[in-house]
């Protein structure tokens, strides 16, 4: 089939404005009856529903589904837990956590919604800094200059 001219010339424009829209879509998908251990490195949103076992990075959105069963080590810039979600989780944006989910673990991150329903078990820690805590409990004091010292 033969295209037109102008049909031709839009094709690339098209294409991409539509990838622009699309920013905020999901880029993958673990879905229902899957299952994964290792280790996932991401851009975008990412939807897990079903079994996922390991660690997770990213600086973006993962979405943990009703359903899906995830342990593991996990550190994004949003968390949304819908599923069974067991481990250490930190999220540098917000971490939001929907009933039914069942959350077993520590939370570290600015901002946190639990709705009514949802099972948690575990320690929610605030980190407004977006940065990795310091590896010492008592704050660092600053270190005397040779100008400073008189």
């Amino acid at each position: 089939m033969a295209m037109r001219r102008d049909e031709v010339e839009k094709g690339p424009t098209a294409i991409g404005t539509a990838a622009t829209a699309r920013v905020g879509e999901l880029n993958a998908l673990l879905g229902k009856g899957s299952a994964f251990e290792g280790k996932l490195l991401f851009e975008g949103t990412v939807r897990i529903d079903g079994k996922f076992t390991g660690e997770i990075v990213s600086t973006d959105t993962l979405m943990i589904g009703e359903g899906a069963e995830v342990r593991g080590q996990i550190q994004v810039g949003s968390l949304i837990i819908v599923g069974d979600y067991n481990g250490d989780a930190k999220a540098s944006k917000s971490i939001e956590i929907k009933a039914p989910a069942k959350v077993r673990g520590t939370l570290t991150t600015a901002s946190i919604v639990i709705e009514r329903g949802v099972f948690f078990d575990g320690q929610c820690k605030m980190d407004t800094s977006g940065a990795p805590p310091a590896s010492s409990g008592t704050p660092r004091r600053p270190t005397p200059t040779p100008d400073s010292a008189h």
